[in-house]
C-alpha cells in the first residue's frame, strides 16, 4: 500500500484501527493490516478524521484588515464602506496573495475544502470571481476550492449587479450566491431570491446565500428561501448563512420556518464569531448572541454546519481559518456542552459541512477520498480543549502537513 495510518482512533467506534491508502482512496480499514505501506504514519492512539469543510469565507477579503482604516463600531453599513475602499482596486495578484495565506492557514489548520465567496457588484465588478478562480487553479493539487458568485451589495437595489452575477456563472463561478434581507422592501427580497434561482437553474448549480443577518424580528427572507426550495424542487441544494433573525422570532412563527427548512432539506450555516462581534450593537444589556437557533435546528433534524466566514477583514479583525475554534465558539454559544452536543458539533465541519456542500467520496469507509487529519488528541473533547493543530494533513493519499508541537516546563 502506498500509505498506512497505524493506531488510530476513530469517531464512535471502539478499538484501534489501520487505514490503507493506495493511490487517493482508502482501500482498507481494520483491525490489523498486515502489509507494509511505502510510507507510515502512527496515529498513537488519536483520533483520525476526515479533513474539515469550511463551507462560507470571503477569501477575496482576507487580511484587509492590514491596509484598512480602523473600525469605529462594527455597523453592517461601516464593514461595508470600509470594503468599498479596497475592493474597487482589487486585482488578482493581490487577491491570489491575501487568499493564498488563508488557504495555507486553512490547510495547516486541517482544512482542505473551501467555499469561497466573491463580491460580485458595482464596486467590485467581477475581479473578486477572478482572482478566486485564479486561486482555485493555483491550489488544486491542495485543496478543493469552490467559487461563489456573491452581491454583496443586493441585487435590486445595486443596478447593473444581474448581468454582472450572470457573466460571473459564464466565467466559470460553482455557487450562486444572494443576500435578500438587505434589498430595500420585503418584495425586492422575495425578487432577489427568484432571480437566484432562475441563474441556478439555468446553469445547473447550487444555491448559498447569507441570509436574515441582522437582529431584525421582522426579516423574513428565510422563509420564503425555503418554500421557493420546495416548489422549485431544489432540495439539499440550498444552504443558508447566519439567519439570525430567526432567533429574535417567537416561538411559534420561528417553529413553522425551521419544519419549513426541515421539509427542503435547506442546509444552516452559523458562523459564531463574526455573529458575536457584529449582532447585538443596538441591545443593551443583556445582549444577545447574535447566533441563529443553532441547537433547535439541530435538534430538528436541519442539517447544520459551521464556517470561519472572515479571516482579518472589514468584518471582523481576527480569525485563524481553524475550524477546530469554530467548533468552540459553537459549543460555547449554543449551550452545547453535553458529551453528545460535543460530538454532533464536530460534525458540523465534517459530515455536515460535506453533506451541504454535497462533497462526492468523504468519509472515512473503503472508497472515500484519502483527504484525512490525524489529530493531536484521542477524542473530539480533547481536540476541542486543547486546540492543538492536527499532526498530519493528508489530501490525495499525499501528506500534505505536519505540525510538531515541543514544549518544555522548567521549574
Amino acid at each position: 500500500m502506498d500509505l498506512i495510518i497505524r493506531h488510530a482512533h476513530l469517531k464512535g467506534r471502539p478499538g484501534s484501527w489501520h487505514i490503507g491508502i493506495n493511490g487517493d482512496r482508502i482501500v482498507a480499514l481494520a483491525e490489523e493490516i498486515r502489509d507494509a505501506g511505502k510510507i507510515e504514519v502512527d496515529a498513537v492512539g488519536n483520533l483520525v478524521m476526515p479533513t474539515y469543510v469550511n463551507g462560507h469565507i470571503h477569501l477575496d477579503k482576507c487580511f484587509l484588515q492590514e491596509k484598512m482604516r480602523p473600525n469605529k463600531d462594527y455597523t453592517f453599513g461601516e464593514c461595508l464602506e470600509l470594503t468599498w475602499e479596497h475592493k474597487a482596486r482589487y486585482t488578482t495578484e493581490d487577491i491570489l496573495e491575501r487568499a493564498g495565506r488563508a488557504v495555507e492557514e486553512g490547510i495547516l489548520h486541517g482544512t482542505t475544502v473551501f467555499r469561497a465567496f466573491a463580491d460580485v457588484d458595482s464596486y467590485a465588478q467581477l475581479r473578486g470571481v477572478e482572482g478566486l478562480l485564479a486561486l482555485k487553479e493555483r491550489w488544486r493539487d491542495a485543496a478543493h476550492i469552490e467559487v461563489v458568485a456573491f452581491p454583496q451589495e443586493g441585487i435590486v437595489r445595486d443596478a447593473g449587479t444581474m448581468e454582472l452575477m450572470e457573466e460571473a456563472m459564464r466565467m466559470g463561478a460553482d455557487v450562486v450566491g444572494g443576500l435578500p434581507w438587505f434589498e430595500m422592501l420585503d418584495d425586492e427580497a422575495r425578487a432577489h431570491i427568484d432571480f437566484c434561482f432562475e441563474l441556478a437553474k439555468r446553469y445547473g448549480k447550487d444555491i448559498h446565500m447569507l441570509v436574515d443577518d441582522t437582529d431584525n424580528p421582522l426579516s423574513r427572507s428565510l422563509e420564503y428561501l425555503a418554500v421557493k426550495t420546495l416548489r422549485e424542487g431544489y432540495e439539499g441544494r440550498v444552504s443558508a448563512s447566519h439567519c439570525g433573525a430567526l432567533a429574535a422570532y417567537n416561538e411559534t412563527h420561528a417553529f413553522k420556518v425551521i419544519d419549513l427548512l426541515k421539509q427542503a432539506n435547506v442546509s444552516i450555516s452559523s458562523n459564531p464569531h463574526i455573529s458575536l462581534v457584529v449582532q447585538g450593537r443596538y441591545d443593551q444589556e443583556p445582549v444577545r448572541r447574535g447566533i441563529t437557533r443553532v441547537k433547535q435546528l439541530w435538534q430538528h433534524g436541519v442539517n447544520v454546519f459551521s464556517s470561519q466566514d472572515d479571516v482579518a477583514d472589514p468584518f471582523y479583525p481576527f480569525g485563524r481559518n481553524d475550524q477546530q475554534e469554530v467548533v468552540s465558539y459553537i459549543c460555547h454559544t449554543a449551550h452545547m456542552a453535553a458529551p453528545s452536543e460535543i460530538e454532533a458539533a464536530f460534525d458540523f465541519v465534517t459530515y455536515n459541512a460535506a453533506r451541504a456542500l454535497r462533497l462526492q467520496g468523504y468519509g472515512l469507509e473503503p472508497g472515500c477520498k484519502a483527504d484525512l487529519n490525524v489529530l493531536a488528541a484521542p477524542t473530539v473533547r480533547e481536540v476541542l480543549r486543547l486546540q492543538q493543530p492536527p499532526a498530519w494533513v493528508i489530501r490525495a493519499g499525499k501528506i500534505l502537513a505536519r505540525t510538531t508541537l515541543q514544549r518544555e516546563f522548567i521549574r
